[in-house]
């Protein structure tokens, strides 16, 4: 069982303007990450980088903060880059296809000694027993999982990292929250989480 408490994990935007959510739905992320005056940050080589990189990365963001919560602080698009050399992403022309899970395990193991496992089939009522044995769940779910009062049009696509979940209440970190709320410590009743769960995530412990 971790002995964290939830509030206490760091929480890192996959953008490095936290607040430019809304922007990105707006405009397509190419054009609004064009717009942060932060992006050297994220550990880009360039602009061009950042901007096909940052709407790719929900899971190096996650990465960061487990790393952070130990007092490491990697930048995400540095991450991407050494998560792809274990082929956990896989770049053709500029698309980018991942994050592979399997791989992005070897990867955790081998370059920061966390403990990680792939699971799927994973019911909703069944993520307080994995956050029991072990320090983080990253969940698959629908990035409208922002709005958790409209109904998401899909399951899956993005992920988040689940600091605690109890059958009353679900707490995690969302990289790509469009408010304070919905960032850092957004918590959810496990029916409306389940809502947007595709039921498959990572496990990691420390």
């Amino acid at each position: 069982m971790s002995p964290l408490l939830p509030e206490t994990v760091p929480f890192f935007s996959q953008w490095e303007t936290p607040d430019m959510t809304l922007a990105v739905l707006a405009d397509g992320a190419e054009a609004a990450l064009r717009r942060d005056p932060l992006w050297q940050g994220s550990g880009a080589a360039t602009l061009d980088e950042y901007a096909v990189w940052a709407a790719n990365i929900c899971g190096m963001a996650c990465l960061k903060m487990i790393l952070a919560t130990r007092g490491r602080i990697v930048p995400t698009i540095e991450l991407a880059r050494r998560c792809t050399g274990y082929g956990g992403y896989v770049v053709n022309e500029g698309s980018i296809k991942g994050l592979i899970y399997a791989r992005f395990v070897t990867f955790v193991k081998e370059a920061f000694g966390l403990e990680a496992q792939v699971m799927t089939n994973v019911a909703t009522v069944d993520v307080p027993a994995i956050l029991a044995r072990s320090s983080f769940f990253i969940a698959s779910v629908s990035s409208a999982i922002r709005w958790p009062e409209r109904e998401p049009p899909s399951k899956g696509g993005h992920l988040v990292l689940v600091t605690s979940a109890s059958d009353q209440l679900f707490r995690f970190h969302n990289p790509s929250g469009h408010t304070s709320a919905t960032q850092s410590n957004a918590v959810l009743a496990p029916s409306d989480f389940d809502r947007f769960f595709a039921n498959r995530g990572i496990a990691v412990s420390f």
